[in-house]
This record gives C-alpha cells, sequence and structure tokens, in this order.
C-alpha cells in the first residue's frame, strides 16, 4: 500500500531509486515492468547517470569483428563480453551467438564512452581519398538510436584521426576529427557536439595524430601519439622520424583546445616501430619496441602529470615467443596483461606480467578489434 504522507512517499522513492542503482543494467531494465512508479524511477536521466557512477567500470568489452575476404558483405558484427570471458577462451568469445549485434556494410564504430557507442557511416568516392562522413550514438543495451538526427555530413579524406569522448562539464557527447593540410603542413581539428547541428572549426593540432588510431579517451580528453612536421605525405618514412617529432596530443572537450603531454624521460632514442597508446581504467599507457629485443610499456599513473609515467615493463621479445613486435593489440587488468598477435595472423597471445606467464591461443581467421564498454541507460539529449 503507498504511503499517504508525501513525505513518506518521497522517502520511499529514495529508498527504491538507492535499492534500484545497484542492480546491473541489464537485469534493472526489466524492472521497469513491475509498476509505473518504478518505470518513472529507471526512465528518469538522474537515475541512469547513478546507476552509470555504480556501475562496475573496465568488466566487459564491446568487440567488433568483420569476417574474412571474399565474403561479399563484410558488415561488422559486434559482440558483448567479459573481459574474464575473453582471456579465457578468446575464440569461443568471437563466434559467440549470444550479445551479437550487426552494423550496416558502411559503418563502423569510432569509439564507446558511458555505454554509448558511436558509429560512423561512410559513403566513399571511388576516385580519390575522399568520403562522405555521418556519426551516430548507439546504446546496445536499451535500442537507443540517434539516427533521426546524427551528425551533419562532413567530407573527410581517408587518413584523418577520429575521436569520441564525453565532456562532462556540458553534459555532451563528441566527435573530433584531425585533418592534415599537405599544401600548408598545418593540421586543423573539426569538434561535432550531438548538442549541438553543426561542425566546428578549432585551433590546429602541434601534430599529425597517427591516422589508424583512434583517439583515446580519459580524463575528459582525447589523446593521440603523433608526428610534428612529418616529411613527405601519410607514407612518411620512419626511419626518417627523430625522437623531438614525436609527440602526445591531448584535446580537451571542455575547452576545445589541445596541448602537449611529454613522452617519458627515460626514452632516449626512437623505437624501431611506431610506438602507440593505449587506456586501461584511469591511466595511459605508451608502448613500444627497444632495439627490436624487447617490449616496453609506459604507464602515467596520473593522467595529465608527466612525472609520474612508470616504466611498468620490459620483456623480451624471446620470452614471448615472437620473432618481431607486434604491439599489443588490447591491455586488461590495470596493466597486468597485454595481448599481442603471435606468429601468424590466427594466434594471440597473452602475458600476465604477475605471474610473468605466457599463454598462446588459436582463434579463427577474422579482423577484430575491442572497446572497454559499460552497460548503462544512458539516453542523451
Amino acid at each position: 500500500m503507498a504511503p499517504k504522507h508525501p513525505t513518506a512517499a518521497v522517502l520511499l522513492c529514495e529508498v527504491v531509486m538507492e535499492i534500484l542503482s545497484w542492480i546491473p543494467a541489464k537485469p534493472v531494465t526489466r524492472l521497469k515492468l513491475v509498476c509505473k512508479s518504478w518505470n518513472s524511477i529507471i526512465s528518469h536521466p538522474h537515475f541512469a547517470k547513478l546507476h552509470l557512477h555504480r556501475s562496475p567500470k573496465n568488466s566487459i568489452l564491446l568487440i567488433t569483428r568483420t569476417p574474412p575476404f571474399p565474403e561479399k558483405e563484410r558488415k561488422q558484427g559486434l559482440v558483448l563480453s567479459s573481459v574474464e570471458s575473453f582471456i579465457q577462451n578468446p575464440s569461443s568469445t568471437l563466434d559467440a551467438q549470444e550479445n551479437r549485434r550487426s552494423l550496416h556494410v558502411e559503418d563502423c564504430v569510432v569509439g564507446s564512452c558511458n555505454g554509448l557507442v558511436c558509429v560512423s557511416h561512410s559513403l566513399f568516392h571511388p576516385n580519390n581519398d575522399n568520403f562522405d562522413i555521418w556519426f551516430r550514438l548507439w546504446n546496445p543495451l536499451i535500442g537507443f538510436i540517434s539516427g533521426n538526427s546524427p551528425s551533419p555530413c562532413l567530407r573527410v579524406n581517408g587518413h584523418d584521426a577520429f575521436g569520441f569522448g564525453y565532456d562532462e562539464s556540458s553534459d555532451s557527447y563528441k566527435v573530433v576529427i584531425a585533418s592534415r593540410d599537405y599544401s600548408s603542413g598545418t593540421v586543423t581539428a573539426q569538434v561535432y557536439s550531438f548538442r549541438g547541428s553543426s561542425w566546428k572549426r578549432v585551433n590546429s593540432f602541434p601534430a599529425f595524430p597517427f591516422f589508424d588510431d583512434n583517439g583515446h579517451f580519459i580524463g575528459g580528453t582525447l589523446n593521440w601519439l603523433g608526428l610534428r612536421n612529418p616529411h613527405g605525405g601519410d607514407d612518411y618514412d620512419w626511419d626518417a622520424v627523430t625522437l623531438d617529432m614525436l609527440m602526445i596530443v591531448s584535446f580537451d572537450l571542455k575547452l576545445d583546445t589541445n596541448k602537449q603531454i611529454l613522452l617519458p624521460k627515460g626514452i632516449d632514442e626512437i623505437p624501431r616501430e611506431e610506438p602507440s597508446l593505449g587506456v586501461w581504467g584511469n591511466s595511459l599507457y605508451l608502448l613500444h619496441d627497444y632495439k627490436n629485443t624487447h617490449f616496453i610499456a609506459w604507464q602515467m599513473k596520473e593522467f595529465g602529470d608527466e612525472n609520474s609515467w612508470t616504466q611498468l615493463l620490459k620483456i623480451s621479445f624471446d620470452h614471448l615467443g615472437v620473432e618481431m613486435l607486434l604491439l599489443p593489440e588490447l591491455i586488461f587488468e590495470n596493466g597486468n596483461i597485454f595481448m599481442f598477435m603471435g606468429r601468424h595472423c590466427f594466434e594471440e597471445v597473452f602475458y600476465d606480467r604477475r605471474d610473468n606467464s605466457v599463454k598462446r591461443v588459436n582463434i579463427n581467421n577474422l579482423d577484430f578489434d575491442a572497446f572497454d564498454y559499460v552497460e548503462s541507460l544512458i539516453q542523451p539529449f
């Protein structure tokens, strides 16, 4: 029986909200059917944010998988999996039919944040590297999609760099595209907020991000590893790159400004292969080889504090059982587990630095990528 006194009703509502906010996202969506008051509580934006704040982080992966050639329509498929399941048996996880979704042929995942997935849709021009692109948001759990109000179309180059993240100050989700003008050598950025209606051009970047690496979101910023004034076009010669050309560009989504993050002081020579960035939890990672004999991982323990760079790992290729280093595709468990591609395209190597163990796993012949994901009730706008 509902309480008659208004104060008691408010207290009861707060108690119900408190209890429901600790229930995992998938079952809590079903509880909307219990009664109108519960439906009202669970559907409220304040509850969605409270529930997200209390949801476990870094426990679920959103995995994109692309079938191999020569399949006619190489649609990206999406698989949601716990980190634990993927580490234990990646092949079965990728083949699982449960929690599977499909994208359109020209769709691609740009990133994931707060349970929202940013999906791009591209229309390619056959005679050049340019294509038209749109972005939309998708919440796989509740079925929300901003398909009726995607971003305005933007013409971009096939070598432009992308990023997706969240600006807490304005409660808005943003896409950033960095483009290089080859005639002037400058790198400009354009920003789209899903709360707005148009793209906004912002100050130029001090370096051109590696185009094959989406921006890494952490602490309200998007971060890329890039080169300052690379010689030539996108097909630059890595052997001609010097250490002073290599830098991390950090774009602040609140201020729409960028700054440089210094590399760890312990790096005194350019790696033989292109390094990469990674994010797990609240830490930024820089990953590179050393003289083609060792793999090194640096962790920025306090994001934004360049003095907090710490060498987390240095391990030989021989111990990993690889002849050449392909930098880790994924980082797990607060930088304790790294996943590398093995000797061939069917093999993955998991290294656990806690016990110095190496595990080799064969997988099916398909391309895949993975994003940190959290199930949420967030529905913007």
